[in-house]
């Protein structure tokens, strides 16, 4: 039976069950987290964690039963706040790797210039962390990713997106897990990836395309899934100024499994158990987007694609089919 990686140790697939793609426990940036952790934590890192906890039981009660965490470097990742919560959870939280080079990467990273070994294969020190993540620990622990995190935003492939996203190709070469990645799709930063990751030889059914509900266009979701990658509708919830609101983005994952992509479709909310921008008065909080909270799409998603028609084994396909079948494409190649 194929087992993958998860914060408490190894699980079988057969025990994924439904199954968020993209998600996080917490967002909390280190350094303030070190320097003034009662703003990074608005209180205390212990009630935070309680907190995160409630709120995965409840999840849970719902029928949720993994929660990829897409936290990675550049996003505030703390494995053992994430682990002090799955040890109190009876949750599948499965864990990533990848950088979140919105504002560019660490210094240490940058000055490295990558080059090739004399095999002509990559030699690059970001591989290599991704590598490490994957097979010894993620930053010195021993909780292991299953997957890798790509990034490509409205600046599309810039020569520092361009190296990440070579990185995550090889790393996906190297050790077999998947890669599930944050996209502007309004900008068609989904299709610049597979372009990239098919340059680099990537089997692109071991892609999934992130944020790909933030968009209407149902041509360039179908020319995603047509080269075999799969897309993740996996924003409900943040329905922020001109975004997509629920009924529009249930009406497009309708449509495109009623034109036979429903294998190729996963679903999440991309949201938070707590992160230290959402605040009371906040740009981004609870007050402005209500909704954005993991419990949105068992309580008001579901109902609103099976009112659409879908059937309920097309709603296990996109939460639990698809999503074991991401994670079964195992192997280095």
């Amino acid at each position: 039976m194929p087992t993958i990686n998860a914060a408490t140790g190894p699980i079988q697939t057969a025990d994924l069950g439904r199954t968020l793609m993209h998600e996080h426990v917490f967002t909390v940036e280190t350094e303030m987290a070190e320097y003034a952790p009662e703003l990074a934590w608005n209180g205390t890192r212990e009630d935070r964690i309680l907190e995160a906890i409630r709120k995965l039981t409840d999840l849970k009660a719902l029928g949720i039963d993994t929660f990829v965490d897409m936290n990675v470097l550049g996003l505030g990742r703390s494995i053992p706040d994430i682990v002090a919560v799955a040890e109190k959870v009876d949750m599948n939280i499965v864990l990533a790797t990848g950088v979140y080079p919105q504002h560019g990467l660490p210094g240490p990273i940058a000055m490295r210039t990558p080059g090739k070994t004399p095999t002509g294969k990559l030699d690059d020190v970001l591989a290599d962390l991704f590598i490490r993540d994957i097979r010894d620990g993620i930053a010195g622990t021993s909780v292991k990713a299953a997957l890798i995190k790509g990034y490509t935003d409205k600046p599309l492939v810039t020569p520092v997106i361009d190296r990440c996203l070579r990185a995550v190709a090889f790393a996906h070469r190297e050790t077999g897990v998947p890669i599930n990645t944050h996209t502007d799709p309004n900008a068609g930063a989904g299709l610049e990836q597979l372009r990239v990751f098919a340059e680099e030889g990537v089997d692109l059914t071991r892609v999934v395309i992130g944020h790909s509900g933030d968009t209407l266009d149902l041509d360039y979701l179908r020319r995603i899934m047509d080269q075999g990658a799969t897309i993740a509708s996996d924003r409900f919830g943040l329905y922020f100024r001109d975004m997509p609101v629920m009924q529009q983005r249930v009406e497009v994952i309708a449509t495109l499994v009623n034109q036979g992509y429903g294998d190729r479709i996963v679903l999440g909310h991309d949201t938070h158990c707590y992160a230290d921008y959402d605040f009371p008065g906040g740009v981004i909080s609870r007050e402005t987007v209500p909704d954005w909270v993991h419990t949105h799409l068992v309580e008001q998603v579901l109902p609103a694609l099976r009112a659409q028609g879908l059937a309920e084994e097309q709603i296990d396909q996109m939460l639990i089919g698809t999503p074991r079948r991401i994670f079964e494409m195992q192997g280095s190649y």
